[in-house]
């Protein structure tokens, strides 16, 4: 499975209150940009936040019904926050990684220091074939 694992460094806002820390988390990640002009990624994520308890789902439905969107058009954006690491899917129910923001971005550290260590042993099979050795 293929996975984009997006980091930006972007300056957080100063004095950033509820909203703004939540725009500049979600920028950080690459969450909700592109083609997402009515920042339906981040509304979806901002959704499981209010509504999932501790071990428990929020059903596309639910989260249809609160954005007054169609059911594909959160299933589609469900697949790239799936893609991007953020949240995953269990018998019908979305989950938002770790049941918290700081736990999801525990997951994704985790996700991020896998590629880079396979990336760094791939380098030393490399540089060992071109006769470099560190």
């Amino acid at each position: 499975m293929a996975r984009q694992i997006i980091f930006r460094q972007i300056e957080r806002p100063r004095g950033g209150q509820g909203y703004d820390d939540l725009e500049w988390f979600f920028k950080s990640l690459g969450i909700g940009e592109g083609r997402d002009i009515e920042q339906i990624a981040q509304r979806i994520v901002i959704t499981l936040l209010e509504h999932q308890l501790p071990g428990t789902g929020v059903s596309v439905e639910r989260i249809s019904q609160d954005l007054e969107i169609s059911s594909s058009r959160v299933n589609h954006h469900i697949r790239n926050l799936i893609d991007a690491g953020v949240v995953y899917r269990h018998k019908r129910q979305i989950y938002l990684r770790g049941n918290s923001l700081q736990s999801m971005v525990r997951e994704l550290r985790k996700d991020a220091l896998r590629v880079l260590d396979d990336l760094e042993a791939a380098a030393v099979e490399i540089d060992r074939k071109f006769g470099i050795d560190e």
